[in-house]
């Protein structure tokens, strides 16, 4: 039973959609965003370039300008101790101080490139090291020590005079620049103030949106999604008479209303779709039933056919040593058709019990070590390699889990395979290849023969399918049949390179299971 709405006109906001909702919100709060985000990089940008100037400019400034100061003193203390000793090592101060002084120079001259009185201090501060120099520390650092003296007393008064005026110079200096660099600093803290009160309102404001966002969203999708889950879960539980009623905005009414809608037609297609599965049910039971039915009578068959065919085949042989040439001509072609019948029909049954043993009778998966299994099926080959004059090589092989059984039948099909269909121009060559590839072992078969046409290479792996005659190449066309069996019973793939030629490539899948083996990769 619902309950009544109450009376009186529904607000206008009442038909906007969780869409238009939406859209409003992010338009406003974009708008609002974008004005302080602009701001806000502003105020960075400005810290940035403060910064900048101060930590690249000012302050290297400075200090370069106190550097030269303290290069030209040494250089005077060197001087005037050489020039009242008369000793060479006093000198040693000065000579590392005219360095000191070119370096710092050139440092301050890069420093101050864009700062007129800055260039102009330093020009009054070099010209005034620069007399000196000439003056007085040149003089005298030339002369030989026993000259040195009386050169550094004749003109002592003149040095102190000059070298005082540098001092001066050099001091106005440092004074321009510290209160450059200390405007510098108000304008970084300025700068940093700014930002940080851009960023706190941005952040203040992004609070604002979240929580405005956040308390939007509770109230107008939240809480009706919440009743609508609530009332879904109920007719999940299996109380199908319960009626959806949709809150919120119109899309989510309208989606409530759909579910409700879909409730209803869920409940008319409820018995059909039992009725159904039952029939379904009984269905895959019955196929089973069958599949299983087919194995066995096909096992049965064709075991059961052995011994009337074997009879068969025993009494057209021995009519065949008895009375042949005993006979017409034609009467011994009879006998000869009846005798080749009876032995492709053997073979023919032969292959069929043992394609359908593929995983009924041998499935005792065990570590099996593929060298072990190659090397039995190269001796059980044997006969036949040696006649063909065919080479087998291969690659080191893992060993893998897997029915030994099965897998000795998919090598001996592939390797006879390989032999069988040779070129009869040059001797077979078969080569077993081996990589790990992620979770898998890639093995290939390649051979030299005759190789495969394209539009062959998907029905080789179908029962009964020959590509050539009983005379040519003799076979019941079940060998590829039976590869693919086992293959995909341990889990593989097997297909025919469509890249490889001349020749043919069988390339087939295991997966890499966790055995005790070395990755000949």
């Amino acid at each position: 039973m619902t309950k009544e709405r109450p009376s009186g006109p529904r607000p206008r906001t009442s038909r906007w959609t969780t869409r238009r909702w939406l859209q409003t919100g992010v338009a406003i709060t974009l708008t609002v965003l974008t004005v302080l985000g602009s701001l806000g990089a502003w105020a960075i940008a400005r810290t940035t370039q403060v910064t900048d100037d101060l930590v690249n400019h000012r302050s290297p400034a400075l200090n370069q300008a106190i550097r030269l100061e303290s290069a030209l003193v040494n250089q005077e203390t060197g001087v005037r101790g050489y020039g009242l000793s008369g000793e060479r090592s006093f000198l040693t101060p000065y000579t590392r101080g005219l360095s000191d002084e070119r370096a710092a120079t050139d440092r301050l001259t890069e420093l101050v490139s864009d700062d007129a009185r800055a260039r102009a201090d330093l020009t009054l501060v070099t010209g005034l090291a620069a007399r000196w120099q000439e003056r007085l520390a040149q003089p005298v650092s030339e002369a030989p020590p026993a000259q040195a003296v009386a050169v550094a007393t004749a003109r002592a008064e003149e040095s102190k005079d000059t070298f005082d005026a540098l001092r001066r110079a050099m001091t106005r200096q440092q004074e321009h620049l510290a209160d450059e660099r200390s405007e510098a600093l108000a304008d970084l803290r300025l700068s940093t103030r700014l930002r940080n009160v851009s960023l706190a309102v941005i952040g203040a404001v992004i609070l604002l949106v979240a929580a405005l966002v956040f308390e939007g969203l509770r109230r107008g999708v939240s809480t009706p999604l919440t009743r609508l889950r609530l009332a879904a879960r109920e007719v999940a539980a299996g109380r199908f008479g319960q009626p959806i009623d949709g809150t919120g905005p119109a899309d989510l009414r309208q989606l409530a209303s759909d579910v409700e809608a879909m409730r209803r037609r869920l409940v008319e297609e409820l018995e059909y779709a039992e009725e159904s599965r039952r029939l379904l049910d009984e269905q895959a039971e019955e196929l089973k039933r069958s599949n299983t039915e087919l194995e066995q009578f096909a096992y049965v068959a064709s075991h059961d056919l052995q011994e009337p065919l074997r009879k068969v085949s025993s009494f057209t042989q021995l009519l065949q040593r008895r009375y042949g040439g005993q006979l017409d001509e034609r009467a011994d072609q009879y006998i000869d058709f009846a005798v080749d019948g009876a032995n492709r029909m053997q073979v023919l049954i032969n292959d069929l019990l043992a394609f359908s043993r593929v995983g009924r009778v041998h499935n005792d998966h065990t570590a099996v070590d593929l060298e072990e299994v190659l090397r039995r099926t190269v001796d059980a080959l044997s006969v036949v390699i040696e006649e063909s004059g065919a080479e087998i090589e291969h690659d080191p092989l893992p060993t893998v889990l897997g029915d030994p059984t099965q897998l000795g039948i998919l090598f001996q099909n592939l390797l006879s395979n390989s032999v069988k269909f040779r070129h009869p121009d040059r001797p077979p060559r078969v080569r077993v290849g081996v990589a790990r590839d992620g979770d898998e072992w890639r093995f290939t078969v390649t051979d030299n023969g005759i190789g495969i046409a394209p539009e062959f290479r998907e029905k080789v792996f179908v029962l009964f399918q020959r590509l050539h005659t009983r005379d040519t190449y003799p076979g019941t066309g079940i060998g590829l049949a039976m590869c693919k069996k086992v293959v995909e019973f341990h889990g593989g793939t097997i297909a025919v390179d469509p890249g490889h030629s001349p020749g043919t490539r069988i390339a087939f899948t295991f997966p890499a299971a966790d055995v005790r083996a070395e990755d000949p990769s």
